[in-house]
């Protein structure tokens, strides 16, 4: 295997997806402020403890309610120097004016602590929250963590300002938190969404083709390289959900790269797909 110098083995489908200037701080650009916390007395999910963090954009003005995105494996999207930079991303966007106001919320899945995580993916805590079809998980979200996050934080009630998104496991259960809950979730970011029988992910696009269409707007992202093992081909699983949301006429856009299951691809659109989804 050869090597480029500056991008890794040649013959890596991820090569090409690099992070473009929007996804770097830049000069002049004022930086939002990052809290963090941990949730540990959750009734949706009794005995799990979870971090997370709020970051409020330098131009929020208490006054205004502010929007608000929701990042599933929220510490993987929040940090500096990862694969998606969330902040860094929404600092510079928020000051081109390209994006609203938003508030963002970045949420680690719940652990269990003393107990052994169970050796079998589909029984692991992260994917009985992230790949359950059900409205258990946004609930966790609107009757525990965002009342936290509101205590300190005027945030605006219409669902077409609030946005959630996540990649993998965190991709679907972006999805499903927008289709169980429209009326406070209109907006999803998935990238390499796990829409495979994890846990009955793959009926989405069947219950997508057989139900009327939900307001929902949804990026979706996928590659020709992801995963293809047990649970399913995620490469097909998201052509299968692309083919349904244009079926049934949902405001989407999927982006289908060479890209293996990772947020290297997603990462790079990231500024682009932000800019889609809260188009005006």
């Amino acid at each position: 295997m050869s090597e480029d110098a500056q991008t890794g083995p040649v013959d890596d489908p991820d090569r090409e997806y690099v992070l473009g200037p929007d996804s770097q701080p830049q000069a002049g650009v004022p930086q939002g402020r990052i809290t963090h916390y941990r949730w540990d007395n959750s009734r949706i999910y009794p005995g799990t403890v979870r971090d997370y963090w709020v970051y409020v954009p330098a131009q929020y003005d208490a006054a205004k309610p502010a929007c608000l995105m929701v990042f599933q494996d929220g510490e993987g999207f929040m940090q500096a120097d990862g694969q998606y930079r969330v902040p860094v991303v929404v600092d510079n966007l928020i000051h081109r004016g390209d994006l609203p106001v938003i508030v963002c919320l970045f949420i680690n899945p719940g652990s269990c602590p003393g107990k052994p995580v169970p050796s079998y993916l589909p029984e692991q805590p992260r994917q009985i929250e992230y790949d359950t079809l059900s409205d258990r998980y946004v609930r966790l979200l609107l009757e525990e963590i965002i009342p936290e996050v509101r205590k300190d934080r005027n945030l605006t009630d219409d669902p077409n300002l609030w946005a959630i998104g996540g990649a993998s496991s965190g991709g679907i259960c972006a999805w499903t938190a927008a289709w169980e809950r429209p009326d406070s979730f209109r907006k999803v970011l998935s990238i390499v969404g796990s829409f495979a029988d994890i846990r009955g992910g793959h009926n989405c696009p069947s219950l997508i083709r057989k139900t009327p269409r939900k307001p929902i707007r949804i990026f979706l992202q996928g590659g020709s390289n992801d995963l293809d093992w047990e649970f399913g081909n995620w490469p097909l699983a998201n052509q299968e959900m692309a083919a349904a949301l244009k079926f049934k006429g949902y405001d989407y856009k999927f982006v289908f790269g060479k890209g293996t299951h990772s947020g290297k691809h997603g990462g790079a659109i990231l500024p682009d797909a932000l800019r889609w989804l809260w188009r005006k």
